[in-house]
């Protein structure tokens, strides 16, 4: 437990460059253990859920070595049967991802998740990975299946899969296993979600294609690695210190080569509708920098009016949802997030973590059940006040308080920090860089 207290606001000002994006690094590394050569991948972020991906990779037989913020994978050598149960930690995308290419594998694994993990849903991977003929065993309480889960590797066979919720994580398990599957395997999305996955097997010369929601992999060809690969800036956390520079007068913010991917930018796309003043300055590809697109974004503070979040646009913005309910409360009206249920599903229940820490900090917020969605409204006072506030033990929880209490009139604390070493170790060092 790490206890933080924030008397004072600051007003941000600077430039600053952010770690590699924690989305793209898990499949950076997935997909380069699964060519058939050396990967250099650049600008790897150092927190706890890539280091998980990395050492589930190498207690399954990988070589890699890493060096501060660049990491060698040698993909060469195949996948082997782990020594004893390999721990994920709780980066749910390392556990999604890894089901998939152990899908296909000749021996069993047992992954076993940290405390928050455990308590994450895993039917709705599960599911499709049997259908395509995998073996899996997991933990039951009622319908649901949760960690430890135990899968034994089988011969696969290709599948037409309809994603019942949006997930890019199951969409990315099902593909990694079509890679060893008999026949294609597609995948098709009611609503788009992130396309790393797709962005980096076609970067690693697989035979994928992409027509509109409709996402086709034939097993035909080797994976080959480009040599180098450059992770751009984490968008994610590139979204606190953007929230923050827009609800904090005066401020102006520059936050360089960060990703621009289409499907993450729903955070930015939307504040710029709420009337914030974010500018876009992209960069041409480079080496290794070919397959997400990057820029700068000159971020400055604006006076934010209330908007409608719809459900199609939930995917893009996903993870950043709990911020984003810190800058609607200083909107001005009714600000509406609609069909936002799935973040019942994260590390923690993120409606209930933000909600019961903004009203504590006077905010006007609810959550409501409408037509089959779930949707949260807002009506945007201005004005946040200082409280005693609670992480939940999630780092996006813990960050968007941050945010919320550095903005706030009057000082607040916040049980446990901790947790933000999970996504963003250096979030409090970055804050401190921007002081005027």
């Amino acid at each position: 437990m790490k206890l933080l207290v924030v008397k004072d606001k600051f007003i941000p000002h600077g430039r600053i460059s952010l770690i590699g994006d924690k989305s793209i690094a898990h499949r950076a590394l997935i997909i380069g253990a699964l060519s058939c050569n050396k990967t250099i991948i650049k600008n790897f972020p150092i927190h706890d859920d890539s280091l998980a991906t990395l050492s589930t990779l190498d207690a399954l037989g990988v070589k890699i070595k890493r060096n501060k913020n660049q990491v060698l994978v040698w993909g060469i050598q195949g996948l082997r049967k782990p020594r004893k149960p390999v721990f994920v930690n709780n980066s749910g995308t390392t556990l999604r991802l890894i089901l998939g290419v152990l899908a296909g594998t000749d021996f069993e694994t047992k992954l076993i998740a940290g405390k928050y993990l455990s308590a994450r849903p895993m039917s709705r991977v599960d599911k499709p990975l049997r259908l395509m003929g995998a073996r899996i065993s997991a933990k039951k309480r009622g319908a649901e299946e949760y960690p430890p889960l135990v899968v034994r590797g089988g011969k696969l066979k290709g599948i037409v899969y309809r994603l019942p919720v949006a997930s890019a994580q199951v969409k990315s398990a099902i593909l990694l296993a079509g890679l060893s599957a008999l026949g294609k395997t597609r995948v098709i999305e009611k609503i788009r979600t992130r396309d790393h996955t797709e962005r980096m097997l076609k970067t690693f010369g697989a035979n994928i294609t992409v027509n509109k929601n409709s996402i086709t992999l034939n097993p035909d060809r080797k994976l080959k690695s480009p040599g180098i690969i450059y992770i751009p800036g984490d968008i994610s956390s590139a979204a606190f210190l953007a929230v923050l520079a827009v609800i904090i007068p005066g401020s102006k913010i520059v936050i360089e080569r960060v990703s621009l991917n289409p499907s993450r930018c729903g955070i930015f796309n939307v504040l710029k509708r709420m009337g914030a003043k974010i500018k876009v300055v992209p960069f041409k590809n480079k080496r290794g920098q070919n397959f997400e697109p990057m820029g700068d974004l000159i971020v400055s503070s604006g006076k934010l009016k209330h908007v409608v979040v719809k459900p199609a646009e939930i995917p893009s913005l996903i993870d950043e949802l709990p911020v984003f309910m810190v800058a609607a409360c200083f909107a001005e009206g009714k600000t509406v997030i609609k069909g936002a249920g799935e973040l019942r599903f994260k590390e923690t229940d993120r409606i209930k973590s933000m909600v019961t820490n903004l009203i504590s900090m006077g905010a006007d917020i609810r959550s409501v059940k409408s037509g089959g969605l779930e949707n949260i409204i807002i009506n945007g006072k201005g004005l946040l006040n200082g409280a005693k506030l609670r992480s939940f033990g999630d780092h996006r929880t813990a960050m968007s308080m941050v945010v919320a209490a550095l903005a706030a009139k009057g000082s607040s604390r916040l049980d446990d920090i901790s947790c933000i070493s999970k996504s963003f170790p250096g979030f409090l060092t970055t804050l401190r860089s921007l002081l005027r």
